[in-house]
């Protein structure tokens, strides 16, 4: 389960050092593989799959019928945007320039665990995000129901 945030820098060469409590994670259950591409739902950041995750999520969005936009979209920004990283000797990945620039990553960003994937963000667009509120309106709907929040 990935869980929790990470302030993080990138260095001059692209690189960001995973967190040390996840490097044991990501050679055991990842094959020291992760898979970077875009969150098709907010123009703000990053997933970090881990590869077998990613394995399955890849073959379920090019499963879906392209006569869809919303289809091409997914599979576009998914499955045509993505890298495959692996950790350096220091725990180290690649931040491909392309990504980092078009969701704004310069220097300090943050990882944020969301349980199957990470999610990489540049600090102020977290920051942004973070700050939202959810109205009641938000907050309705039968998939919150019984939550306890």
């Amino acid at each position: 389960m990935l869980q929790g945030e990470t302030a993080i820098t990138i260095d001059d060469k692209g690189r960001m050092a995973i967190p040390t409590a996840y490097r044991d994670f990501v050679a055991r259950e990842c094959g020291n593989r992760l898979v970077l591409t875009y969150n098709p739902f907010d123009a703000g950041g990053l997933y970090l799959y881990p590869y077998k995750a990613w394995e399955v999520l890849r073959d379920q969005v090019n499963a879906l019928p392209r006569t869809l936009a919303r289809n091409r979209i997914l599979q576009l920004k998914l499955v045509g945007a993505a890298t495959v990283l692996e950790p350096d000797g220091n725990g180290r990945i690649g931040i491909p320039p392309s990504q980092r620039n078009t969701v704004g990553i310069d220097r300090r960003a943050v990882l944020v665990g969301m349980g199957d994937k990470f999610e990489l963000w540049s600090e102020q667009a977290h920051q942004a995000q973070i700050r939202q509120t959810l109205t009641d309106e938000d907050m309705a709907g039968d998939d919150l129901e019984g939550l306890p929040l």
